[in-house]
């Protein structure tokens, strides 16, 4: 059984379709007026003039790694972060930390930690997933690089662009 949908009847002025162009076209000169008179600033002359006092304040950049105070690792290589990333661009390789080491009561740390910046979407879902504050987006948006290989930021290049973090971390709390 077939169902029929009776369509409405066009007005004249709906047959015609003029008066929906030339509004249409009113839209689009008054838009040109303002972006010729300077009201209306439409393009911004890179790297001359750059984002870095006008960012919003929901600009989700890169992500980092973050030590804390003491120089050790914040993250645990709980693998959350590699799990959730939807491109899959977080490669964690964890190691277990030996037992007569001062930090010993965390399990393990990560032994390489890699984020391939051409695969990442800038989520920060990363971000908000590490239970020990490890990860955190910083506000760069200009990461250049000949090759691929360049684009891949190891723990070495992350903890420098991330730096230390100081405050509670869960991790080295005795009360934990």
């Amino acid at each position: 059984m077939a169902f029929v949908v009776q369509r409405p009847k066009l007005t004249l002025r709906e047959k015609l379709y003029l008066p929906s162009v030339v509004a249409g076209l009113v839209i689009t000169w008054r838009h040109l007026i303002k972006v010729l008179t300077g009201k209306t600033k439409v393009t911004m002359q890179y790297p001359e003039e750059k984002w870095d006092s006008h960012l919003p304040a929901h600009y989700r950049g890169a992500p980092t790694l973050v030590a804390d105070e003491h120089g050790k690792d914040r993250c645990v290589a709980c693998q959350l972060c590699e799990f959730i990333c939807p491109p899959r661009a977080i490669t964690i390789h964890p190691e277990e930390i030996a037992s007569t080491d001062r930090w010993a009561k965390v399990e393990k740390r990560p032994k390489e930690f890699e984020i391939d910046m051409i695969r990442c979407i800038y989520c920060g879902l990363c971000e908000e997933v590490c239970p020990e504050q490890a990860i955190f987006l910083q506000k760069d948006y200009s990461f250049t690089g000949y090759s691929r290989q360049e684009m891949k930021h190891d723990k070495q290049k992350l903890y420098e662009l991330g730096g230390i973090k100081t405050g509670l971390v869960n991790k080295w709390n005795e009360k934990k």
